[in-house]
């Protein structure tokens, strides 16, 4: 049998986001020109998003809890529903 956890029912909007999904590894598989600072590359040539030493997304603005390069952004982000499955599983580990 299958686990299965119920998530609470959270509308999530720019105003409500505590931007958990920028806790969260991305990898970089196609070009959508995120600046090179904000990459990591490691030792396989594999490409990630940059981390802060907090572990946040190193794009983050942290004043706004906004991407700093939102229409450079990689694909994965841009796929990343505000309000389903994964934000409301991600908020729920984040207790938000």
């Amino acid at each position: 049998m299958i686990a299965t956890a119920t998530l609470p029912e959270a509308s999530v909007t720019c105003a409500s986001c505590e931007a958990c999904c920028c806790r969260l590894e991305v990898m970089l598989i196609t070009d959508t020109g995120v600046p090179e600072r904000f990459i990591e590359t490691d030792q396989w040539g594999g490409r990630t998003m940059a981390r802060s030493d907090d572990g946040w997304c190193a794009a983050l603005d942290r004043n706004t809890m906004a991407c700093s390069i939102y229409e450079q952004r990689p694909l994965i982000c841009r796929e990343f529903e505000m309000g389903g499955y994964e934000c409301l599983a991600e908020r729920a580990a984040h207790d938000l």
